[in-house]
């Protein structure tokens, strides 16, 4: 995700479905002085999530780090947000009490958990941290989707049908491409630009 968050300028949502994940993540980026640096590092848990979503906003060049609030109810429009990097698809973790409770019960009934609970509520939370970046008719930006399970698993077609129209590409060098010329065209230049 780096080269992405580069061509990005920071403007950077990095959406985790753990906090362990979000905490390793945030270890590292903070362990690199030249990022911190360059891109303010917002991390859920070091204050309240709508202090980090205006500071964000105000700084326009932040990283966010958040997990599961800040998949959805969530508005950054303008160019403050061009990236969202969704680190695995969201699957529910499996020893929550609730859903055990919740799975069990559709086998008990001769259903499949898999099909008609974990998928289906997994493909709505992947479509609402999509939906983070686009919030007006302005905005633009890249979800880079990092989960091989997209690609190699019968179920991501059904992922990738639930998202809105958007050119998908595989090549992370082309999405930063497409980054850093869109952001050129707003007249925003990225501290790599800068530094070039």
């Amino acid at each position: 995700a780096l080269p992405l968050v580069e061509a990005a300028g920071g403007r950077s949502f990095l959406l985790f479905t753990s906090h362990r994940a979000l905490r390793e993540a945030a270890r590292i980026l903070e362990a690199m002085p030249e990022f911190a640096r360059r891109y303010p590092l917002l991390v859920q848990g070091e204050a309240p999530r709508e202090s980090l979503l205006k500071r964000f906003r105000e700084l326009g060049n932040a990283v966010l780090l958040g997990t599961a609030s800040f998949w959805e109810g969530v508005d950054v429009r303008g160019h403050a947000l061009a990236l969202v990097v969704i680190g695995k698809l969201p699957f529910a973790a499996p020893d929550d009490p609730l859903l055990k409770a919740r799975l069990e019960g559709i086998r008990r009934r001769g259903g499949n958990p898999f099909q008609e609970f974990q998928l289906p509520q997994a493909v709505l939370a992947l479509k609402q941290g999509f939906g983070r970046l686009i919030r007006d008719r302005e905005d633009f930006g890249v979800v880079a989707i990092c989960d091989p399970r997209l690609r190699t698993r019968g179920y991501g077609a059904m992922f990738l049908a639930s998202l809105p129209p958007a050119r998908l590409v595989t090549d992370a060098a082309e999405a930063a491409e497409f980054l850093r010329r869109r952001l050129a065209e707003a007249g925003l230049a990225t501290a790599e630009a800068r530094e070039a």
